[in-house]
């Protein structure tokens, strides 16, 4: 097995996705759970840390995107529960190749202006349009064209895609809508905030931290919910700290009151009286290079590799103990979930299937076809999960076994995502993410064109998979769960990708309550500093 280092240089194109996510993309389960019954703070400062910077708060991009809810709104909201809410609409329909959205009246932005509904019709115009090169949008918007007209009378936004779409109102109505003054300018969005959130971004420094200041008068949040209630922070402070084992410590001791944790450190934080939510993940979902000349274009062999891999054992090494394989490409609790790995992914006899496709041993005992011995790169990092390099070095081991040699590299993240999206350098990727809340939001990343420049950075081809995600476009709602399903399903099968394991992750709260909804998103209004 060999270990080489991989440069780093800066990721060109990036996602926040699914893969390896950064994701944005981020899927959660959510709660306000403490133990502290103290008096409220009025008018107090909440510090919440985050593992990696943000180059740019553009919530149209990848960074800015899991920052924009203290800033930016959108047409409807998710609760806790799952279920759509009001957010800057006030009440919504929608078809399958349609949607109307009802604006609230005396919505304003952070500059004081009136928001219209001509005004949420240019935002989403500006952020679906191709052209603008918005990867974060991309990551929440259908991946198809649409148009959008409005009518400022009546303070409605409708909207028309190209061909029928699942999720209409659970995509473009989860949009952050960027106020007119921001579109006059969009480069200025990546170092201020134009929006009609809870906050306004108030300062901001090269590595953190990021200050959000309370805006006055704010009255439509999820379900009409506005930001002065006794304990709602007058400040937020968003502090960028990479290591858990510091996050644990600050915890602890004050020094940050909201962090997200997925590793061991855990342990170490129960019984302090912590709040908590616990988040539902993906851990390890691995991506397998299908370009031409790469090894892995070939479906046998990516069978034989996922075939040979003990799925109980790589899920208690991803998730530090007893763990649970993965059923799913995305989260337990998100929509049309269901045990789709069941039946579905390649069994240990898919092994045998090497000899009739041409492969055999040499003397030293590794696979060969034609002549030239198997050799594959299997990046992981753990700015993407703990114990994901851990996770590699097991798959490492099992497919040394099988014969395979392994350059086993762990970098950081943007050295894995150039390689990912930019050089192509890689066989195998391990990746971590919350899962996306809908099953098209993965459609991207294994449809799209490889030569687009989009989000199919594997260069996966399968026709299955295609055919049972046209027809899932076609029904609404949780009816279109029985196609996307077999569409998943088709996936697995041909060993497109492979979830590893299903696990949490948990936010963690000193001296704070707060509401935590599907995706791991906290909601900014419901957070409230206790003394």
């Amino acid at each position: 097995m060999h270990r080489r280092p991989v440069p780093s240089p800066r990721a060109r194109s990036v996602v926040a996705a699914a893969a390896a996510a950064v994701s944005a993309v981020l899927a959660g389960c959510g709660g306000d759970v403490s133990s502290t019954r103290t008096p409220v703070v009025v008018d107090g400062t909440v510090t919440i840390a985050t593992v990696s910077e943000t180059p740019s708060f553009n919530p149209y991009s990848q960074f800015g995107l899991s920052l924009a809810p203290y800033a930016y709104d959108s047409l409807v909201d998710v609760a806790r529960d799952g279920r759509v809410v009001s957010g800057l609409a006030e009440r919504w329909q929608a078809g399958a190749t349609s949607a109307s959205f009802t604006l609230r009246k005396g919505v304003t932005c952070s500059d004081g202006t009136a928001l219209t509904a001509s005004g949420v019709a240019r935002s989403l115009r500006y952020a679906g349009d191709p052209r603008n090169r918005l990867v974060g949008a991309r990551t929440t918007l259908p991946g198809m064209p649409f148009t959008v007209s409005a009518d400022d009378a009546a303070r409605t936004v409708s909207v028309r895609t190209a061909s029928p779409y699942s999720f209409i109102v659970r995509t473009i109505g989860l949009l952050p809508v960027v106020c007119p003054a921001g579109l006059a300018d969009p480069r200025a969005l990546d170092r201020r905030s134009e929006g009609t959130g809870p906050y306004v971004l108030s300062g901001y420094a090269s590595g953190g931290p990021y200050l959000f200041t309370r805006r006055k008068g704010y009255a439509w949040g999820p379900r009409g919910a506005g930001n002065a209630a006794p304990g709602q922070p007058e400040r937020i402070v968003v502090t960028v700290v990479p290591q858990e084992s510091t996050v644990a410590n600050l915890l602890l001791t004050g020094g940050v009151n909201i962090a997200m944790v997925t590793g061991p450190d855990r342990a170490r934080l129960t019984g302090h009286g912590l709040a908590t939510a616990q988040v539902p993940t993906v851990v390890g979902l691995t991506f397998f290079n299908e370009r031409s000349g790469r090894p892995l274009n070939d479906p046998v062999l990516r069978q034989a590799l996922v075939g040979a891999l003990d799925r109980k054992g790589l899920a208690n090494v991803a998730i530090g103990g007893d763990g649970t394989p993965a059923r799913d490409l995305t989260a337990p609790d998100s929509l049309c979930y269901s045990d789709v790995a069941a039946g579905n992914l390649p069994s240990h006899s898919a092994v045998r299937a090497l000899r009739a496709a041409g492969w055999t041993k040499n003397a030293r005992g590794r696979l060969v076809k034609q002549g030239r011995p198997l050799r594959l790169r299997l990046l992981s990092s753990a700015d993407f999960g703990s114990t994901l390099p851990s996770v590699a070095e097991l798959m490492a081991v099992t497919w040394q076994a099988l014969g395979v040699d392994i350059d086993l590299v762990g970098e950081s993240r943007n050295a894995v995502v150039q390689a990912m999206y930019g050089s192509g350098d890689f066989d195998v990727v391990v990746g971590s993410s919350p899962g996306p809340q809908l099953p098209a939001q993965l459609v991207p990343y294994f449809s799209d064109p490889p030569s687009s420049g989009g989000l199919n950075f594997a260069h996966v081809t399968n026709p299955a998979y295609d055919r049972f995600v046209a027809r899932a476009l076609r029904s609404p709602g949780s009816a279109s769960c029985a196609d996307w399903n077999k569409a998943a399903a088709a996936l697995l099968r041909s060993a497109d990708a492979l979830p590893v394991a299903d696990g949490t992750s948990t936010v963690y709260g000193y001296r704070t309550t707060f509401a935590v909804v599907p995706g791991g998103r906290i909601v900014p209004t419901s957070i409230r500093l206790h003394r």
